[in-house]
């Protein structure tokens, strides 16, 4: 198989990555050359790899320890860097010149920008109000908001003071937010007046209102004016708007609260579709070695480049947006729905801002497919380097379109990780070639495999994405999770002493990956065990079909053992389910799967589930088939497309 595109060798000389390994090599004298060589010496030798990152990342500590790494063996259990004391604020608010800290477009276009040092002053100040309200380390901050500039400045006040900080975005209902919030009691909650999508204006004060009823430990509410300059704010107990509130605090050099390696940073939530948000608690020191790392190591970002990522406040990548800063990026920033301006909008501003990195999530990249756009024929993207694609799996057909299409010369990085890890397995590299349908490596520091269901390794074959050594940004456990239990039970189960992520993966002899899915939505019909992905990546790539969903279908109902596999799909407008369309539908399926892969049946849908993020949500519609209740329907963006697979008579014989 040849790579669809490969780094130049000024590329790689002049990569973040060859000169962190020259270093370690020269160091320790080791006698590697290859990428692979030395992604197995960082995870043979972690102590020396994250003690070596947090020095050449240069991390900003009172104090790191000479103690990397106690009880290495213990998964979960080991400690990483017990003696350290830090700030993760301080971490992404080093650089402090008038360069771009932010830049911030909505559906209109370009609304303003932020410097490094206003941004430094924003922080200080409302360090300085969250002071005054008495708020310590170890509180929790929570915000219902967008992705504005003031979220991130607010966020590094919070962090700043050693507080823990969680949001969520501003689509959700009162419920869905009280479900993720009642459970961590915050002391304050940060605030829009409201948000834009899709050309309309949504008003959220009112469930503001309610959101704060339900929250009775709040000591106020910061309201940031979006929508409007001056919103009323009177008919919400305890809130203020945010200029009112800063307005008695004068920018001063600020007081990083310095706490341990292990102190609470985020509380970051489960999509919840299949039961209450499992609340996940990260560490401040190992989600700055982690996102340091990726962004330096993985990505190559560098001082001055300028980062986007398409994401809400509720998503990881949030979390990972703005850590950029970190790496004295300049950090793209946007609002709204992605396909306004026909689509062309985040072309629009990357050709406008000269982005270097474009994130976005594997369904975008497939929707401007579908809706015919060549962003390379219609915009100048000359200083963008690398396009990164989370989510889903990147199917192998959407790489053609990227170096077809969007740009040819680009390092095309599918990555997969998530909320759970605050980082990735599978990464981005700028030193190595992109091979169609495949993510490029595993993650330096990240002891990846993949086991068969005897908990063996295995290569060139399919199994469960695990871990099978410990890392800084494995979570600190869930919130209220008294004595552990369910943290391991989330991770540790399936295999003892192994972190078992919950993704069905295959590990290629070259080093690269690929992703089929979750694991706990893959197929078995006849007792084999089969990716949706495999089954997506062919259907979605005819014409009518706009989007799809396969789940396993008990079958036949008197024996519970046995399922067939149901594919339900949505039909671009104008296009309607036939015989013929069936016909091809499965063919290409069996010419280019397995005939175990074949649906049984596959019936149309005007809409398919999906959460907030995007991600198809397979196990809420397995359970609907199936006649189960989905109670937790708030991070759904569209839970009324649940009952489009109730009692459906075609799923009757």
């Amino acid at each position: 198989m040849q790579p669809i595109w490969a780094p130049t060798e000024q590329a790689i000389e002049h990569a973040q990555l060859t000169q962190f390994a020259r270093h370690v090599v020269r160091k320790y004298k080791l006698e590697l050359n290859t990428y692979p060589d030395f992604y197995r010496w960082s995870v043979d030798n972690p102590a020396e790899f994250w003690s070596e990152v947090w020095d050449w990342c240069g991390i900003i500590a009172s104090k790191k320890g000479s103690t990397v790494l106690v009880d290495g063996d213990r998964m979960p259990g080991a400690k990483w860097f017990p003696e350290a004391r830090l700030n993760y604020a301080e971490n992404l608010l080093k650089r402090g010149d008038q360069g771009d800290a932010f830049v911030f477009w909505d559906e209109s276009g370009f609304r303003r920008r932020l410097s490094y040092s206003e941004l430094t002053s924003g922080v200080s100040r409302a360090a300085l109000a969250l002071q005054q309200l008495g708020l310590r380390p170890g509180d929790r901050a929570a915000a219902f908001i967008p992705n504005l500039p003031e979220t991130a400045m607010l966020a590094l006040a919070a962090i700043s003071q050693g507080m823990v900080w969680s949001s969520c975005s501003p689509d959700f209902g009162v419920d869905g937010v009280l479900e993720r919030f009642g459970q961590i009691e915050p002391k304050i909650l940060f605030v829009a007046d409201g948000y834009r999508y899709a050309g309309r204006e949504f008003d959220v004060l009112e469930r503001v209102a309610e959101v704060a009823a339900g929250l009775p430990g709040l000591r106020k509410i910061v309201v940031v004016p979006h929508l409007r300059p001056k919103p009323d704010v009177s008919g919400i107990a305890k809130a203020v708007l945010l200029e009112e509130w800063l307005r008695r605090h004068q920018a001063e050099a600020i007081d990083f609260a310095q706490m341990p390696f292990d102190h609470p940073l985020y509380i970051l939530f489960t999509s919840g579709t299949t039961g209450k948000p499992k609340c996940i608690v990260h560490g401040a020191g190992g989600t700055l070695l982690q996102t340091i790392k990726m962004y330096k190591l993985q990505f190559d970002v560098r001082p001055g480049d300028r980062f986007f990522y398409f994401t809400t406040t509720n998503w990881v990548m949030w979390n990972l947006l703005f850590a950029g800063l970190a790496a004295e990026a300049s950090v793209m920033l946007y609002d709204g729905s992605p396909f306004e301006r026909g689509g062309k909008i985040l072309f629009d501003y990357a050709e406008k801002e000269r982005f270097t990195h474009f994130g976005t999530s594997a369904k975008f990249i497939d929707a401007l497919e579908k809706r015919g756009l060549a962003p390379a024929e219609s915009h100048d993207l000359a200083s963008l380097r690398m396009i990164i694609s989370t989510g889903s799996p990147l199917v192998a057909e959407s790489y053609d379109y990227v170096y077809s299409k969007l740009k040819a010369d680009v390092c095309l990085a599918s990555i997969s990780g998530g909320t759970d890890i605050m980082a990735a397995f599978a990464d981005a590299n700028p030193v190595l070639p992109v091979y169609r349908g495949e993510l490029q490596c595993r993650s330096l520091g990240m002891a990846v495999d993949v086991f068969n269901d005897a908990g063996e390794s295995v290569v060139g074959e399919k199994g469960e994405l695990v871990c099978t050594r410990p890392f800084p940004s494995m979570p600190l456990g869930f919130w209220n999770d008294r004595g552990g239990e369910k943290y391991r039970a989330a991770y540790y189960e399936q295999f003892p002493g192994v972190w078992t992520h919950g993704d069905w993966c295959e590990l290629t002899e070259r080093g690269s990956m690929i992703v089929y899915g979750r694991s706990d939505a893959t197929l078995n019909p006849g007792g084999v065990r089969i990716g949706t992905a495999e089954i997506y990546r062919q259907v979605e790539k005819i014409d009518e079909v706009e989007e799809s969903v396969a789940i396993g279908q008990l079958w036949p109902p008197d024996n519970p053992t046995d399922t067939r596999v149901v594919l339900f799909v949505r039909l671009r407008p104008g296009f309607t389910l036939n015989d013929s369309l069936i016909e091809r539908i499965k063919t290409r399926v069996r010419d280019n799967t397995t005939p175990r892969h074949v649906p049984a049946k596959i019936i149309q849908v005007p809409d398919i589930p999906r959460t907030k993020n995007g991600k198809v949500v397979e196990l809420a519609v397995k359970a609907v088939v199936h006649g189960m209740p989905v109670n937790h329907t708030d991070a759904l963006a569209n839970p009324e497309a649940l009952e489009l697979f109730k009692n459906l008579p075609a799923l009757a014989t």
